[in-house]
């Protein structure tokens, strides 16, 4: 596949949008590490790898599936992290830029909006929405797609729902592309992701560190 999916493509001009302003988000971090010494350069060179990036992002089924949000809205860290990388940026660096980059660019959406999402996001019509697409996920319509479970809590459990992920499709992206030094920061940002939306993520294994699936648990933070 030579040339970006039309679904991708409709989004593009957003995507574009949101790299640049983490690029933005990121400089003084950028500048801090000696191998940059081409801050402007890194910041093109990340572009040009965000459109590398977004030739190579599988189809997974459009508007129609959760998922493809999760591509657009992270995959752009794969084309930060195959730049730093390249570099000669430490792992656990890039994972702290990426993690920091990804909460200051939440952080600038207004805490109404972002906690009226994490209330959307817990309420009963989404749990059924995401029960309804689990099931459908195990018809693996699309090789390159997420397949989960929905987690009813037990008696005793201190969660309200979870999602075990067996098959994840930023792993699958990663084993494709050799990304699977920098794929753990891509599961780091779930957490940041959760928190700024009021939503406490607690999750003891992952796909990408070995295990068998990724186990999110999902529960509302207390307000402060």
């Amino acid at each position: 596949m030579s040339e970006i999916h039309p679904f991708y493509e409709s989004h593009r001009g957003a995507m574009e949008a949101a790299m640049r302003q983490r690029l933005d988000l990121a400089e003084t971090m950028l500048r801090e590490q000696p191998q940059l010494p081409n801050i402007d350069g890194i910041r093109q060179e990340v572009m040009d790898e965000f459109e590398i990036v977004l030739i190579q992002m599988p189809y997974v089924g459009g508007a129609a599936s959760r998922m493809s949000d999760f591509f657009m809205r992270l995959m752009g860290f794969m084309a930060i992290g195959r730049v730093l990388r390249r570099h000669g940026v430490p792992l656990p660096v890039i994972g702290d830029i990426e993690r920091g980059t990804y909460k200051a660019q939440l952080l600038t959406v207004p805490e109404a909006e972002r906690l009226a999402s994490g209330r959307q996001f817990m309420s009963p019509e989404n749990q059924t929405l995401l029960r309804e697409q689990a099931a459908k996920s195990h018809r693996q319509e699309y090789p390159e797609d997420f397949v989960y479970d929905f987690v009813e809590p037990a008696p005793g459990d201190n969660f309200e729902f979870g999602i075990d992920y067996k098959a994840c499709g930023f792993c699958k992206f990663a084993a494709g592309h050799g990304d699977q030094e920098i794929l753990p920061h891509i599961c780091g940002l779930d957490f940041e992701a959760y928190a700024a939306r009021g939503i406490r993520l607690e999750r003891t294994q992952t796909l990408a560190g070995g295990a068998s699936h990724c186990n999110f648990r999902f529960s509302r933070l207390e307000p402060e």
